[in-house]
């Protein structure tokens, strides 16, 4: 058991002869009592202390294992959150080459498809232009023949001997003779279908060219109008 001050102060010892001086033992006990009172109170002031530290060391043990804690927890987050993240940026690279690979595929579709019509078309133009090329021959030489034909009942001389003055010709006899004029040049007319026909290897539509006589005995040339399919101007295009 630890002695107090108190037990020190109390204590009593016995006397006898030639024994120490009692009051020198008093004064030095007295002095024992106060330096053992600083002592204990050091000693309490230290414990106090080192209870504190303990404190302050279990709490800082404790954050340490907190931030320790922390730290693995948010070492698995990050693992995570890249493991994450690499998923994804390998997911998005997918699908936008998947994306560019079908718009590129669509895109050489689509101008492969173009330039298959647009062959198509200046092919079919081609053969167009070159059927309008020869129905146009053959409708020029068939005009030609026929206004030919034409200039040669203008310049007969049955002109000449019908409209002399002093003739007496009469109404039958003119119609009779200008009517023979322009059945002769029809069948000249006719007649050069023949020969125009050879000019072309295969068959064309040929352009409807017809002449008839108004009431005053003239020939008029009539030309397809531009409701005739053979001579649509859209063919041009």
């Amino acid at each position: 058991m630890v002695l107090s001050p108190l037990d020190i102060h109390n204590k009593e010892f016995g006397t006898k002869m030639r024994g120490y001086n009692v009051d020198e033992v008093n004064d030095f006990l007295d002095q024992v009592i106060k330096d053992y009172q600083i002592t204990l109170n050091n000693n309490k002031d230290l414990e106090e202390q080192l209870d504190a530290a303990n404190e302050k060391l279990k709490y800082f043990n404790d954050l340490k294992d907190s931030l320790n804690q922390s730290i693995l927890v948010a070492q698995e987050a990050a693992d995570k959150v890249k493991a994450n993240s690499q998923k994804e940026s390998e997911i998005i690279i997918r699908e936008a080459q998947k994306q560019s690979s079908d718009i590129v595929s669509e895109a050489t579709n689509k101008g492969n498809q173009i330039m298959a019509e647009a062959s198509k078309r200046a092919k079919k133009l081609a053969v167009e232009t070159d059927d309008l090329k020869k129905s146009t021959r053959v409708f020029r030489q068939r005009l030609q023949v026929m206004l030919e034909s034409q200039l040669e009942v203008v310049k007969s001389n049955d002109w000449d001997s019908l409209l002399k003055e002093g003739s007496m010709s009469s109404y039958e006899e003119i119609k009779k003779v200008v009517g023979d004029r322009l059945d002769n040049a029809a069948a000249q007319g006719v007649d050069s279908d023949s020969a125009t026909a050879d000019v072309t290897d295969q068959p064309v539509a040929e352009a409807p060219v017809t002449d008839a006589a108004d009431d005053n005995g003239e020939t008029v040339v009539i030309f397809p109008d531009n409701d005739d399919p053979h001579f649509d101007h859209n063919n041009d295009k």
